[in-house]
Protein backbone atom coordinates (compact mmCIF):
# COMPACT_ATOMS: atom_id res chain seq x y z
CA UNK A 1 0.00 0.00 0.00
CA UNK A 2 2.82 2.46 0.33
CA UNK A 3 5.12 1.04 -2.15
CA UNK A 4 5.80 3.45 -5.20
CA UNK A 5 3.77 3.49 -8.33
CA UNK A 6 4.72 1.38 -11.15
CA UNK A 7 4.28 4.68 -13.42
CA UNK A 8 2.37 8.17 -12.61
CA UNK A 9 0.09 7.76 -15.06
CA UNK A 10 -3.58 7.54 -13.89
CA UNK A 11 -5.47 4.45 -13.94
CA UNK A 12 -8.06 4.80 -16.31
CA UNK A 13 -10.80 4.62 -13.68
CA UNK A 14 -8.69 7.67 -11.98
CA UNK A 15 -8.79 9.75 -15.22
CA UNK A 16 -12.16 9.21 -15.96
CA UNK A 17 -13.32 10.71 -12.51
CA UNK A 18 -10.83 13.76 -12.86
CA UNK A 19 -11.92 14.35 -16.33
CA UNK A 20 -15.90 14.40 -14.54
CA UNK A 21 -14.30 16.42 -11.37
CA UNK A 22 -12.99 19.26 -14.06
CA UNK A 23 -16.34 19.36 -15.65
CA UNK A 24 -18.08 19.95 -12.21
CA UNK A 25 -14.98 22.90 -11.35
CA UNK A 26 -13.95 20.90 -8.69
CA UNK A 27 -10.29 22.19 -7.91
CA UNK A 28 -8.56 18.55 -6.62
CA UNK A 29 -9.27 15.52 -9.01
CA UNK A 30 -12.42 14.44 -7.73
CA UNK A 31 -13.66 11.87 -5.57
CA UNK A 32 -13.25 8.03 -5.71
CA UNK A 33 -15.87 5.32 -4.08
CA UNK A 34 -14.57 3.42 -1.51
CA UNK A 35 -14.45 0.06 -3.35
CA UNK A 36 -12.69 1.58 -6.24
CA UNK A 37 -10.14 2.72 -4.13
CA UNK A 38 -9.31 -0.31 -1.82
CA UNK A 39 -8.99 -2.19 -5.27
CA UNK A 40 -6.60 1.01 -6.73
CA UNK A 41 -4.30 1.03 -3.49
CA UNK A 42 -4.42 -3.09 -4.09
CA UNK A 43 -2.95 -2.73 -8.00
CA UNK A 44 -0.33 -0.11 -6.59
CA UNK A 45 -2.18 2.34 -9.06
CA UNK A 46 -2.73 5.08 -5.90
CA UNK A 47 -1.50 5.39 -2.33
CA UNK A 48 -4.15 5.86 0.32
CA UNK A 49 -3.58 8.43 2.86
CA UNK A 50 -5.52 8.61 6.46
CA UNK A 51 -6.42 12.25 7.31
CA UNK A 52 -8.23 11.34 10.30
CA UNK A 53 -7.11 12.31 13.61
CA UNK A 54 -4.68 9.74 15.36
CA UNK A 55 -7.13 9.38 18.30
CA UNK A 56 -10.26 8.17 15.29
CA UNK A 57 -7.38 5.60 13.83
CA UNK A 58 -7.17 4.38 17.31
CA UNK A 59 -10.09 4.21 18.41
CA UNK A 60 -12.41 3.89 15.73
CA UNK A 61 -10.20 1.91 13.31
CA UNK A 62 -7.70 2.11 10.00
CA UNK A 63 -7.24 0.49 6.69
CA UNK A 64 -3.34 -1.50 7.21
CA UNK A 65 -0.89 -0.21 5.48
CA UNK A 66 -2.35 3.46 4.55
CA UNK A 67 -0.13 6.45 5.54
CA UNK A 68 -1.52 8.90 8.21
CA UNK A 69 -0.98 12.62 7.81
CA UNK A 70 -3.81 14.41 9.75
CA UNK A 71 -5.61 17.07 8.31
CA UNK A 72 -6.79 18.53 11.82
CA UNK A 73 -5.21 17.48 15.35
CA UNK A 74 -6.52 16.47 18.72
CA UNK A 75 -10.27 15.97 20.09
CA UNK A 76 -10.88 19.46 19.33
CA UNK A 77 -9.99 18.84 15.53
CA UNK A 78 -7.49 21.95 15.35
CA UNK A 79 -6.35 22.46 11.75
CA UNK A 80 -2.56 20.89 11.14
CA UNK A 81 -0.91 23.77 9.81
CA UNK A 82 1.54 21.40 8.56
CA UNK A 83 -0.39 19.03 6.53
CA UNK A 84 0.78 19.73 2.97
CA UNK A 85 4.60 19.46 4.10
CA UNK A 86 4.06 16.43 6.02
CA UNK A 87 1.92 15.11 2.92
CA UNK A 88 4.38 15.55 0.82
CA UNK A 89 7.31 14.05 2.99
CA UNK A 90 4.93 10.88 3.42
CA UNK A 91 4.65 10.65 -0.48
CA UNK A 92 8.25 11.10 -1.51
CA UNK A 93 9.02 7.70 -2.62
CA UNK A 94 5.47 7.34 -3.75
CA UNK A 95 5.82 9.99 -6.78
CA UNK A 96 5.33 12.85 -4.58
CA UNK A 97 2.97 15.77 -6.30
CA UNK A 98 2.85 13.32 -8.94
CA UNK A 99 1.15 10.40 -7.31
CA UNK A 100 -2.44 9.45 -7.50
CA UNK A 101 -3.15 10.14 -3.84
CA UNK A 102 -6.48 8.88 -2.45
CA UNK A 103 -7.65 10.81 0.73
CA UNK A 104 -9.32 9.25 3.39
CA UNK A 105 -11.45 11.18 6.59
CA UNK A 106 -14.30 10.10 8.82
CA UNK A 107 -17.39 10.75 6.26
CA UNK A 108 -15.88 11.99 3.04
CA UNK A 109 -15.85 16.04 4.16
CA UNK A 110 -12.75 16.68 6.26
CA UNK A 111 -10.53 15.25 3.27
CA UNK A 112 -12.39 17.16 0.56
CA UNK A 113 -10.99 19.97 2.56
CA UNK A 114 -7.53 18.33 2.37
CA UNK A 115 -7.88 17.56 -1.23
CA UNK A 116 -8.22 21.24 -2.25
CA UNK A 117 -5.29 21.98 0.23
CA UNK A 118 -3.31 19.29 -1.26
CA UNK A 119 -3.78 20.61 -5.14
CA UNK A 120 -3.76 23.97 -4.48
CA UNK A 121 -0.13 23.19 -3.57
CA UNK A 122 0.31 21.76 -6.53
CA UNK A 123 -0.77 17.88 -5.99
CA UNK A 124 -1.59 17.12 -9.67
CA UNK A 125 -4.09 13.65 -8.69
CA UNK A 126 -5.03 14.41 -5.08
CA UNK A 127 -8.94 12.31 -4.60
CA UNK A 128 -11.13 12.06 -1.79
CA UNK A 129 -12.50 8.78 -0.81
CA UNK A 130 -16.52 9.18 -1.03
CA UNK A 131 -18.19 8.41 1.83
CA UNK A 132 -14.93 7.88 4.60
CA UNK A 133 -14.05 5.50 6.52
CA UNK A 134 -17.62 5.26 8.96
CA UNK A 135 -19.79 7.05 6.32
CA UNK A 136 -22.56 9.79 7.15
CA UNK A 137 -24.62 9.72 10.48
CA UNK A 138 -28.39 8.33 10.16
CA UNK A 139 -31.69 9.64 11.40
CA UNK A 140 -30.13 7.40 14.90
CA UNK A 141 -27.01 9.79 15.07
CA UNK A 142 -24.99 6.73 14.15
CA UNK A 143 -22.79 6.04 11.56
CA UNK A 144 -21.67 3.00 9.32
CA UNK A 145 -25.49 1.85 8.57
CA UNK A 146 -25.29 2.19 5.29
CA UNK A 147 -21.95 4.07 4.03
CA UNK A 148 -18.51 4.22 4.31
CA UNK A 149 -15.11 2.48 4.21
CA UNK A 150 -16.17 -0.36 6.56
CA UNK A 151 -20.05 -0.53 5.58
CA UNK A 152 -18.33 -2.05 2.41
CA UNK A 153 -16.62 -4.90 4.23
CA UNK A 154 -13.54 -3.71 3.03
CA UNK A 155 -10.13 -4.22 5.32
CA UNK A 156 -9.81 -2.27 8.82
CA UNK A 157 -7.94 -2.77 11.57
CA UNK A 158 -8.34 -1.66 15.02
CA UNK A 159 -5.86 -1.04 17.56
Amino acid sequence: MTTAQDTLTLAPELQTLHTAAQAEGLTYAGGVPPVLAWRLVQANQAVLVDVRSSEERKFVGHVPGSLHVAWATGTALVRNPRFVRELEAKLAKDGGKDAAVLLLCRSGKRSVLAAEAAAAAGFAHVFNVLEGFEGEIDAQLHRGGSDGWRFHGLPWVQD
